[in-house]
Formats: C-alpha cells, structure tokens, sequence
C-alpha cells in the first residue's frame, strides 16, 4: 500500500484531484472516488450504529464488518489490488443465516423505523445499496473482482435482518417489533 498519511492538510486536492495509494492522481469526481466515499460513508455510518445499546455478538460483528470495510476501501484506491477476501463474504452470509433464522418470518413490508438503533441499521443497509451501485457503475469502465459488489450486496441484506435484530432488543425486558406498513391495497385484499 501508499505511503501512510502523515500530515492531513497537504493541499494537493486544491486542484479538484486525489491520490490514489499507487501515487496516481484522479478527478475527485471520478466513479472510483465515488465509490471509495460511499464505502467510507457506510463504514462511518457503521460507527455512528455502534454507539448504541446492542446484543455483544451484534457488536462484535458490525466492528469486524469496520475493518472489512477499511479492507475495500483500500482495494478500491488501489487499481488491481485485492485486500476483500471471498472469505469475507462468505463471514456475512454466516451472519445472515445465523440472525435470520432468529427472527419472525415476514408477513409485510416494514418501514425504515422502530427503535434508534434499528433506524440507524437501515441508514447504513441504504448507504451500502449505494456503495454497492458504485462498484458497479466502476465495473462499467474498470475490471474489478467479484468480492467488493458481493460484499456490498450481502451486506446490505444483513443490515436489513440486524434492523430486525436491533427493534427486537430492549434492555428493560419489553418486546419490540418491527413497524410495518400499512397499505391500504393490502388491508383491503385482507378484508375481502
């Protein structure tokens, strides 16, 4: 990898251009910054999550995702590099598999709500649908593995289940749920 940052405000971006770690310049409005700042938006977003009250496995799962993250990120600012290993994905449908089979089935759609934490799940399962659309607007123009648009996609899946997860969890012993649509399409066809 590139050097590592020593000084913050060097001034070399003034121009509209950024560095990549093999030491080329690129527009900052080029598809991989793009989706470098997506993934770096997600990873933030992750870390907002982790402020809240979560189950300890929930917790530990979201920080190695952090690091997964940082992972992509810097294949991504690197042409030709692979840091995101197939393992990672495959760590993610674990998780899928493991959180999903814990929950309710779905009867309805749900709404991005409930509690804080839940909320803030389905920010970052959004974020990582972006993240996701940028890799491969990249692949459009670049070749890149297959790992980082799998990683982004299975990602987002698991966001949407420890949403779920998280509106379940109270710490005061209360039952939560999901908040789930009300359409009125569908409450009528159930009426009938």
């Amino acid at each position: 990898m590139g050097q590592r940052l020593t000084q913050i405000a060097t001034r070399t971006g003034d121009n509209g251009t950024t560095g990549l770690g093999d030491n080329t310049r690129v527009s900052k409005n080029s598809l991989r910054v793009h989706a470098m700042g997506d993934v770096d938006e997600l990873n933030s977003n992750i870390g907002v999550l982790l402020c809240e009250v979560m189950p300890e496995s929930v917790r530990l799962l979201l920080v190695e995702i952090q690091h997964q993250l940082f992972n992509l990120g810097g294949e991504l600012s690197i042409p030709g590099f692979e840091l995101l290993k197939p393992e990672a994905v495959l760590a993610l449908d674990v998780a899928l598999a493991e959180h999903n089979a814990a929950l309710p089935r779905l009867q309805e759609f749900i709404l991005p709500a409930g509690s804080r934490a839940a909320s803030l799940a389905h920010v970052c399962r959004t974020v990582a649908r972006r993240a996701e659309r940028a890799v491969v607007a990249l692949e459009g123009q670049e070749a890149l593995k297959d790992t980082p648009r799998q990683y982004l996609n299975r990602l987002s899946d698991l966001m949407f289940v420890l949403a779920r997860v998280l509106n379940r969890y109270r710490t005061d012993g209360t039952a939560g749920d999901d908040v789930y649509w009300k359409s009125e399409k569908l409450a009528q066809a159930a009426s009938e």
